[in-house]
């Protein structure tokens, strides 16, 4: 019997869509396929590119309800949130469509030749490994800058949300056929792990990116280097947020919570561990619990839903353990912190106070709607607990003095860090870990230059005669 990808909504409990996986001799066509459209794809210029993005972005924007609720069904994102996903993807598209060929521009260097200099070109197909909890942004911030450097992308998005992939799939296939370029220029292949390997062996796929967990991350890591390719991972964090006793507290409560309710806090770059210089901690925990106490739990196709289900059964169960461990560790429970009875893979937001780096919600990553808020003495005590971590995704700094907020980022072993504003992912600018938390870049220049040969001219002299 095919094996299936199924989409459980986390709402309802219900199944809303199976999509048979593909099998090896499917997957070989489809790398075919993907090979055949490069070799076309690449001699298409910047500006014949960015007419096919541009039209997608235009398509998505036209569509934004149906592929809005996609989201909401496959992973139980609030359906305002998935609007504004669906927006943001497009933005992706159309930044890269704008913003490529300056990107990728000639960069002449001197030397002894009559002129030397690197262009960039590509590299052929690439996959790209992706996660369930933002299936549109996470897609395009991958397909954007590979197409436009003149890649073809072959997606294995996750089993969970295969309504999302075959939606970014037909829509990509759909504008390139209308603007006479090749449909394959963007292939999903629904496959298993097993299938993953046998892609990254085959000599057609040139690179890898993937976003998702420290385990995915690993075992492609491992692929690709076997097989010496270029790979791109994001992956997970346990981002601290620091305030100082310096900050504007409202401000940053506000900020901070808004971090960690979107998506129901299943995201990499939301904050986790709240650090707190001890000065001003109670007030903070104040206004910080108050704003957590207001977010409404709910359905997410209501507009006026703050916080959804989390996705799966088997999360949720997680998130809980953690929960439970940080308290039997001495952390203390404000609200939340019990599985509600009922339909739906819910789980109430929570507030832990009085942790330490050691209790498991600040070592492991909390992939829910649970805040977790420790007391320190300093802000040099701030800059080491957050670095007291195996991961270096993102960070943010709250304190009335933005030089010294600057000069504590330089401290901070994050790939990025904001100053009293919210951590958020932009196509202008690059976006990535360090540690346990990836490498490479996403997004911004940075993103489009990791899957191009920098290709070294060098010309000589004419001769005389």
């Amino acid at each position: 019997m095919t094996e299936t990808f199924t989409a459980i909504d986390p709402t309802t409990e219900r199944v809303v869509r199976e999509i048979p996986t593909l099998d090896e001799t499917a997957l070989d066509a489809a790398l075919q396929r993907s090979e055949d459209a490069y070799d076309a794809w690449r001699r298409w210029s910047y500006a014949d590119r960015a007419k096919v993005l541009n039209g997608v972005a235009a398509a998505m924007r036209r569509d934004v309800e149906r592929l809005a609720m996609l989201m909401t069904e496959e992973m139980g994102k609030p359906i305002v949130e998935a609007r504004g996903e669906v927006e943001k993807a497009c933005w992706a598209a159309e930044h890269y469509a704008e913003h490529a060929e300056q990107y990728l521009a000639p960069v002449d260097l001197p030397s002894d030749a009559t002129r030397s200099y690197v262009q960039h070109l590509p590299l052929g197909p690439v996959l790209g490994v992706l996660p369930w909890n933002a299936p549109f942004w996470l897609a395009f911030r991958f397909i954007a800058p590979a197409l436009m450097a003149g890649n073809t992308a072959v997606m294995k998005h996750d089993r969970h949300v295969p309504g999302c992939a075959e939606a970014i799939a037909d829509v990509v296939a759909q504008v390139a056929a209308e603007h006479g370029a090749p449909e394959a220029i963007l292939q999903h292949v629904a496959i298993g792990h097993d299938l993953v390997e046998r892609a990254l062996r085959d000599d057609r796929i040139k690179a890898v990116s993937l976003t998702g967990s420290e385990k995915a991350g690993g075992a492609v890591a491992s692929m690709a280097a076997r097989q010496i390719k270029p790979a791109v991972l994001e992956l997970g964090g346990s981002d601290p947020a620091i305030v100082l006793a310096d900050a504007d507290l409202e401000h940053a409560a506000d900020i901070i919570t808004v971090m960690r309710k979107i998506n129901a806090g299943q995201s990499c770059i939301a904050a986790k561990r709240v650090i707190v210089e001890r000065a001003v901690y109670d007030e903070f925990v104040a206004l910080y619990a108050e704003r957590l106490a207001a977010l409404r739990l709910g359905d997410p196709r209501e507009a006026t839903t703050d916080v959804g289900p989390i996705a799966r059964a088997d999360l949720r169960e997680g998130l809980h353990r953690q929960v439970v461990e940080s308290i039997e560790q001495g952390a203390t429970l404000h609200f939340g912190g019990e599985i509600p009875e009922g339909q739906g893979f819910f789980y109430p937001v929570t507030l832990l106070t009085d942790m330490t780096p050691r209790m498991t919600a600040c070592v492991e990553e909390t992939f829910g709607p649970v805040a977790a808020v420790i007391p320190v003495d300093s802000a040099e005590q701030a800059v080491a607990v957050a670095n007291d971590t195996p991961y270096g995704l993102a960070a943010s700094v709250w304190t009335g003095d933005v030089a010294r907020g600057a000069a504590m980022a330089a401290e901070i072993e994050a790939g990025q860090v904001a100053v009293n504003g919210i951590v958020k992912t932009d196509p202008r600018l690059p976006s990535g870990g360090v540690k346990r938390s990836g490498f490479g870049r996403e997004l911004g220049p940075h993103g489009i230059h990791e899957f191009v040969n920098a290709q070294q001219v060098w010309l000589g002299p004419k001769r005389e005669g």
